[in-house]
């Protein structure tokens, strides 16, 4: 999926500038990505395609919302790890394997490590990540590229693995680009008109109230306006 949309924004691009070249000057060019959930992980694998290289210098702002960076280590809901389990345990699904860093018997050879060794962020003006701690969906520290407390008392391989992966990713966030905005936020929703269901207690309710309410990108694009411009 990743190829397939790296193919869609060349083809966008190489649109826009053919028309451009046809019709008058283009001044600049700004690429941004919003993604939500899984779709952050297939935006940043499109974005290391080698057909992306000649178009990484028109990358503007990202926002990730929800998004799984480091995987599902050392994620802490139980009821949703279970669910991973058996889906695993019986689908055999390629995207499950990939995300709980099973895909390959040696950590080091998974597809997110691999991924994070990739310069996917590196280019970006802006980079704002949103996360929940009602979303039970994905560990928090993973949509927020940061250190967990597993993490930091794990001596074993998996605890190195994992920390290789976290250093990547903040190294490209602190790379040498000039005036990069980079920020986290937290979303907090109310959820107590949904009462007590298997939603709220899984924490797929605030994963799904990401797409479901706008409020906080529209505060977002109105208290930081030039990041979208």
């Amino acid at each position: 999926m990743g190829q397939r949309l790296a193919q869609e924004v060349v083809s966008f691009v190489k649109r826009k500038m053919d028309k451009v070249s046809r019709h008058g000057t283009l001044r600049n060019i700004k690429l941004s990505f919003v993604g939500h959930s899984i779709g952050n992980v297939i935006i940043r694998t499109a974005l290391a395609e080698s057909s992306m290289e000649p178009y990484l210098r028109y990358l503007h702002t990202y926002v990730s919302i929800s998004g799984p960076h480091l995987g599902y280590l050392y994620s802490s809901n139980s009821l949703f790890n279970s669910g991973l389990w058996i889906l695993k345990k019986f689908k055999g699904t390629q995207c499950i394997h990939q995300l709980t860093l099973t895909d390959d018997p040696d950590l080091q050879n998974t597809f997110f490590y691999k991924l994070c060794k990739q310069k996917t962020l590196d280019n970006f003006q802006n980079i704002i990540l949103l996360s929940s701690p009602q979303d039970g969906y994905v560990p928090y520290h993973s949509a927020r590229i940061e250190l967990c407390q597993g993490a930091s008392w794990d001596y074993s391989k998996k605890g190195k693995v994992f920390l290789e992966m976290l250093n990547e990713c903040l190294d490209q966030i602190r790379g040498p680009s000039e005036g990069r905005v980079f920020m986290r936020c937290d979303v907090n929703f109310d959820t107590s008109n949904q009462g007590r269901n298997l939603n709220t207690i899984i924490g797929r309710a605030a994963h799904i109230e990401f797409l479901e309410t706008d409020i906080f990108a529209r505060f977002i694009m109105w208290s930081f306006p030039e990041l979208f411009r």
